[in-house]
Parts: structure tokens; C-alpha cells; sequence
């Protein structure tokens, strides 16, 4: 018992002193064992609690280091058309409103990278509860594509997906939504050449496997693994052109692998695809 071995018992019979001590010390060391087990559990919890804790305070020095770092430059853009029209740099009506929509562009930009950054601080902090049901994918890509024909068509983009029969997966409808929609807006922002943007629905056994290809150029083979980063961007130059935050991708990711399920992204020699996959069953 000194050395914490509580496996040894008093086994005697006896009814006299020996016997009432025997029996005593048998309940104590029951007692010693629950107790330590106890402690044990609790300390075990402790350090799971001071490990969470180092695992959050990294994330939101990292999350407010980024933010930092990512706010510079429209917080910057803002800044100086402000003043040039505070001091009337130019006068002329025309150049006025130009002013005013890069303000309120750049202002819009940070809203949307801060509204990123509160769904993707959810998922990663499990705070963001997934809902299974049965819906149709179709339907969904069906309206989401819809939504989007008047910004494929100032952009001159073709988007092809072929009709079909409703096909239904188990997933959190509003989860998959925004995966699929941030897939197509990122084929949006980085078509190029022919200006083809590729949906396919495809059910394989029990999964269902849904890509969205964009004709244009190749991801770098070094960037392939990082793209799923937050704020990591390949073509920092053109994401700054449209206004991406580098934090679409990000979210995808959180969200699939809170479902379990597979997704990904592939190069081929006129475009890149990425796909996901949901159960049918």
C-alpha cells in the first residue's frame, strides 16, 4: 500500500482485532484507490484544459497576427483616398466618385474578410454545430449556379453542367452550400484562356463526388499542400485584383474534415479541379 499497490487484500476470516483491522485497512485502500484514481482523472483533465488553452491562445495570436497583416493594405487604401478628399486633390466630379468607390470597394473587401474569418474561428473552435439530413446536391448546385449567371456573363465565362435526376447525399445542407459556393467563386476568380468553368455531379457505390474545374493555369506543385492554409494565396497580385482574402479554402477544409469525408484538388494540362465527396447512404 506505501508504494500505491492496492491489489493485495486481507483475507482472513477472523472475527477478533486482527480481523476488524484487516477489514478496515481493506475499505481504506479502496477508498485510497478511488480516491487517487480520482485525482488522476482530474489531473488528466487539467492538462487537457492547459493544453486547449495553449492551443487557443497560439491561434488568436496567430488569427490576430494575420488579421493585422491582412488589413494593412485596404486600411492603408482607405487612409490615403480619404485624405486626397479631405484636400481636394481633384476637384472634378468624376474624380471624386472614383475615390469614393475605391473607399467603399476596399471597405467592402474587409467586411467580407472579417465575416470569413468569424465562420472559419467557429469551425475551428468546434463552436459551429453539424446538422445531418438528406437533401438533394442537385437543387443545390442548381440554385447556387443560378445566382451566379449574371457575374459569369460580365466575366465571359462558359459554365457547363449537364441536367440531371435529383441525386441525394447525408451532410449539413448549409455547410456543403458554402464549400460549393466557395469552390465556384474561386473557378470565378481564376478562369482564364477558353473561360470554362465545368460542373460535374457523379455518384460512385455509396459516395458522390462533386468537382468544379476551371480552365486556366496550373497550381505550382509546391503550392498544391498550402492552398488549404489560411491566407495563403498562390498569385498574391491577381487575388488582391478581386478581392479574395486567401480564407475560401480554408473554410472548406475545416468544414469537410468535420464531416469526415474526402476532398481535394487536381491539375490538369488546361485547368485545375477541385472535388468533394458526400455519402449517398
Amino acid at each position: 500500500m506505501s508504494e500505491l499497490d492496492f491489489e493485495t487484500r486481507y483475507e482472513g476470516k477472523e472475527k477478533n482485532e486482527i480481523g476488524i483491522l484487516g477489514n478496515n485497512i481493506n475499505e481504506m485502500a479502496e477508498k485510497l484507490e478511488q480516491a487517487i484514481s480520482e485525482l488522476k482523472t482530474a489531473n488528466n483533465e487539467l492538462q487537457r484544459d492547459i493544453e486547449q488553452k495553449t492551443k487557443v491562445d497560439e491561434m488568436r495570436k496567430e488569427f490576430l497576427s494575420n488579421v493585422s497583416h491582412e488589413l494593412k493594405t485596404p486600411i492603408a487604401l482607405i487612409q490615403g483616398y480619404a485624405e486626397g478628399l479631405q484636400e481636394c486633390v481633384n476637384d472634378d466630379a468624376q474624380s471624386r466618385e472614383f475615390y469614393c468607390e475605391v473607399i467603399m470597394d476596399e471597405a467592402g473587401k474587409m467586411n467580407r474578410m472579417v465575416k470569413k474569418l468569424l465562420t472559419l474561428n467557429q469551425l475551428e473552435f468546434g463552436d459551429q454545430k453539424v446538422v445531418m439530413e438528406r437533401f438533394d446536391i442537385i437543387a443545390l448546385i442548381d440554385s447556387i449556379l443560378s445566382a451566379s449567371v449574371l457575374i459569369a456573363e460580365q466575366k465571359g465565362v462558359t459554365v457547363r453542367m449537364d441536367k440531371m435526376d435529383p441525386v441525394y447525399v447525408w451532410a449539413d445542407e448549409f455547410d456543403i452550400e458554402e464549400v460549393f459556393t466557395n469552390y465556384f467563386s474561386n473557378a470565378l476568380n481564376h478562369v482564364d484562356f477558353e473561360k470554362v468553368i465545368e460542373v460535374k455531379v457523379r455518384k460512385e457505390d455509396t459516395k458522390v463526388r462533386v468537382s468544379v474545374f476551371n480552365t486556366g493555369k496550373q497550381i505550382p506543385e509546391e503550392d498544391i499542400d498550402r492552398i488549404w492554409d489560411k491566407f495563403y494565396k498562390v498569385d498574391k497580385a491577381r487575388t488582391r485584383e478581386y478581392g479574395g482574402s486567401g480564407i475560401g479554402l480554408s473554410i472548406v477544409k475545416a468544414i469537410m474534415d468535420a464531416l469526415h469525408q474526402p476532398f481535394g484538388v487536381k491539375n490538369w494540362d488546361n485547368g485545375v479541379e477541385f472535388w468533394f465527396e458526400l455519402d449517398s447512404k
